[in-house]
């Protein structure tokens, strides 16, 4: 399967929107006006640019919420949430006077009948068209998509939580629209987990809810199952890549750098603030965004020469060169202790005997408080849970006594994080997979050992050697899937006719409570590999480290305060 950003997400949504709301308005020779709420602001702006629309007779573009001059001579196409706000706001254009001549209504979901209703009372005469087009994800990147939703870690996770089953039934919607947009049935699994029930209630939904839009589509049959499958986990499975500081390009920006909406903002020489856009529109950055900045720092000069034969100026060779002297400032003792406590040994393989040996020196220099907790949560991690009188010891050294919660909490995702005296503790990620792939032949940089355990999770799935006692299937499988794996997972994986069955096939993973952008990563990684399968990963929403660790501390908030900072995250 062709991959990369002009075969991705973000070009197959907007096909689908030109497919369905474009050609629907192409007919009439008017020129348009679009209306858009916050979520398909988003939506729009990640796939297309003003230019895309001018081209296609829209001309201007408004907000639906704010107040807006009558235009009675045009059309207007509504493109929304189907939710109450949205559906009053709309209403409100057209009662007691029109403010357009005529509109086009299209949803991103299903649309409640009390809501439908409403519009029909009030609003039908000037309705031309009412669509549901089913695109209530976000494609972040062209194998990345998102539920645009980073308060579904607290409505899951909380102990407080009172919309636990609402989000999951939410995030279950999305990920029938990410398969429906992708026109893909796919067969569905999730991560078995005796402490946590998230991820098979999701799976369950999911399935459900699929064979209940196949059954109501237009076409009128049943859709088979499509060469895919849906695989579906919990951040707990894998709580070291997260809080693991990365060394490859994107990651390395998004942990030490101050990015939002994908711009990063800086002083030039002259004093003058600039910004670059962190995007695929932007070739320079998809070429580097995945490599070790080792690799970024040596490119660097080559890439200064090119810019200045083309006399061209990116914003990305500056970007580049501020997070390399960045890098610079990372003591390589914290870099490496990290990694071999992730990991489990040390750069010449020697096992680490004494996790607490490794971690001192890291406690010991004057580290920001959040870089201190990663390290500590590194090695809870690594010996699957401490004693209580242990990390009172260890927080004490650390001063972190205010910060208890933010290593506690991550119980609430099925971590172990205490052990009783008697050693005895719920199963965490490494006794859970303890053997991880062999990937010896494939290190490059002694600091960059650590793999995140979904990369193995992908290879195992495109390879067919998925234990279905951890990962049961919730739906049937498709026959490009149900092979047997007996390719060892040390040796080199040879093309068979299995693999000629899954050409043009697509894995789906999907993270309850966020990916990292190590995760990320490995979605393309894996698909460069394997060639006849697409791999393409989502979550609620994307992580940093420090993020992550905001919201396993929020996990202990009462509602009302999570309502707080949910409102204020949204701003």
């Amino acid at each position: 399967m062709a991959t990369g950003p002009e075969n991705g997400l973000k070009r197959i949504v907007w096909k689908r929107i030109k497919e369905t709301i474009i050609e629907d308005c192409r007919k009439s020779e008017v020129w348009k006006i679009l209306i858009l709420d916050h979520f398909t602001t988003k939506l729009l702006s990640s796939c297309c640019k003003m230019s895309d629309l001018m081209s296609e007779k829209i001309t201007i573009v408004e907000d639906l919420y704010k107040v807006r001059e009558p235009v009675l001579e045009m059309k207007a196409i509504y493109f929304m949430t189907p939710t109450a706000q949205s559906v009053d706001a709309f209403i409100a254009d057209f009662k007691p006077k029109p403010k357009y001549k005529s509109a086009y209504v299209y949803f991103t979901d299903c649309c409640p009948d009390d809501l439908f209703n409403n519009m029909k009372l009030y609003c039908a005469k000037y309705i031309r068209i009412c669509k549901e087009i089913n695109m209530s994800f976000m494609p972040h990147e062209a194998q990345v998509f998102t539920c645009d939703n980073p308060g579904a870690f607290q409505s899951i996770y909380s102990p407080n939580s009172q919309d636990r089953r609402k989000t999951l039934e939410t995030l279950a919607d999305q990920l029938v629209t990410l398969c429906a947009t992708l026109d893909e049935c796919p067969g569905v699994r999730y991560k078995r987990d005796t402490n946590m029930e998230y991820a098979k209630t999701l799976a369950e939904l999911v399935d459900n809810k699929l064979s209940r839009y196949y059954e109501m589509d237009d076409s009128s049959k049943k859709k088979e199952k499509t060469q895919a499958q849906l695989l579906i986990v919990e951040r707990g499975f894998d709580p070291v890549s997260p809080i693991l500081h990365e060394l490859t390009y994107q990651a390395m920006a998004y942990d030490l750098i101050d990015i939002k909406n994908a711009t990063y903002k800086y002083k030039s020489k002259d004093g003058s603030e600039k910004q670059a856009l962190l995007n695929e529109d932007d070739m320079l950055w998809v070429k580097l965004r995945h490599k070790h900045i080792a690799e970024v720092s040596e490119q660097i000069p080559k890439m200064v020469k090119e810019i200045s034969a083309s006399k061209k100026q990116p914003d990305g060779k500056i970007t580049i060169s501020n997070l390399a002297q960045m890098m610079k400032k990372m003591p390589s003792i914290r870099k490496q202790l990290t990694q071999d406590l992730a990991v489990g040994s040390d750069v010449e393989g020697v096992k680490v005997k004494d996790p607490m040996r490794t971690l001192l020196p890291v406690l010991l220099y004057p580290y920001s408080t959040y870089d201190k907790i990663r390290a500590v949560l590194l090695y809870i991690f690594s010996v699957n849970g401490t004693t209580d009188e242990n990390l009172n010891k260890l927080i004490q050294h650390v001063k972190i006594e205010d910060e208890r919660e933010v290593i506690l909490n991550w119980k609430e995702l099925g971590v172990s994080i205490i052990t009783s005296v008697c050693g005895e503790s719920k199963p965490s990620f490494f006794s859970r997979k303890p053997t991880r792939r062999d990937r010896s032949e494939e290190e490059t940089y002694k600091l960059s050992r650590w793999t995140p355990g979904i990369k193995d999770v992908m290879e195992d799935a495109v390879e067919n050697k998925l234990d279905t006692r951890e990962w049961p299937h919730q739906s049937e499988c498709p026959t490009a899937w149900n092979g047997s794996g007996a390719v060892s997972a040390r040796q080199k994986h040879k093309y068979s006719a299995q693999d000629e069955r899954r050409t043009g096939s697509r894995l789906i993973i999907f993270v309850i409570g966020g990916i990292s952008y190590s995760e990320m990563r490995c979605a393309y990684e894996v698909t460069q590999t394997v060639k006849s399968c697409q791999v393409i990963i989502g979550s609620s929403h994307i992580l940093t480290p420090t993020s992550l660790l905001d919201d396993i501390k929020a996990l202990s908030k009462h509602p009302m305060e999570t309502f707080t900072i949910e409102e204020r995250s949204n701003d």
